[in-house]
């Protein structure tokens, strides 16, 4: 708890522990990720429609994760992604949160006279519905959602039961442009948000020397 910066930071890991069942070394983990930071961050790239549906999902679902635990080279493809994720499923849902619950990789749904694979297939307890996770190797692209509501649509129509809410997605891409991803999303009719993958953590000395140059900065423009 001495990493946390405030009372307030301190307070959330506490309940987010008990609300996760978070062993020591797995609420550690989410402290050095910064975790409380990824679920209150307030600018989170959510479409209106899955704020819309699910107003309590801005304080459920993460918008970065950090899979150190891959050991991802640089230069990767959407294969050692997955196959990364899959081998290291327990790690990934301690990441996206213990509410998680892990159905079938390359989930086939019927689209016309094709089958199309969703890449990760989920199911969510608290927000009781479908999670459909597309993994990417590249930045962001617009395109990349329209992908996501044909699964999601399928998904709604074909496989979601009655007592469950419409399906979400989510798209899992190392960098994503805010501005871009505002436009791509301001019209769409599905819930979908757009999450950035870290390949390891930002070591701790070039964080304390970014902050020493960051007070220096404000020091000189005061």
């Amino acid at each position: 708890m001495n990493r946390c910066r405030s009372d307030e930071e301190r307070i959330f890991y506490m309940l987010y522990a008990r609300h996760q069942g978070l062993k020591t070394e797995e609420l550690r983990r989410c402290i050095i990720n910064q975790t409380f930071s990824s679920l209150m961050d307030k600018e989170k790239m959510l479409s209106p429609k899955l704020l819309a549906d699910y107003p309590e999902s801005e304080f459920m679902l993460k918008d970065k994760a950090v899979v150190d635990f891959l050991n991802l080279p640089p230069k990767h493809n959407e294969h050692h992604l997955h196959k990364g994720l899959l081998e290291h499923m327990k790690a990934f849902i301690l990441e996206l949160g213990k509410d998680f619950l892990f159905i079938e990789s390359e989930f086939g749904v019927q689209v016309g006279g094709s089958t199309k694979r969703i890449d990760l297939l989920f199911f969510h307890r608290a927000l009781q519905c479908l999670v459909a996770i597309e993994l990417k190797a590249v930045d962001f692209q617009p395109e990349f959602v329209g992908k996501m509501d044909m699964y999601l649509e399928a998904l709604d129509r074909d496989v979601k039961r009655d007592n469950e809410n419409p399906s979400i997605g989510i798209i899992l891409c190392p960098s994503a442009d805010r501005s871009m991803v505002e436009y791509t999303l301001s019209r769409s009719l599905s819930p979908t948000m757009i999450a950035e993958y870290q390949r390891k953590l930002i070591p701790k000395e070039v964080m304390k020397k970014s902050l020493e140059e960051y007070c220096a900065f404000l020091k000189e423009n005061k």
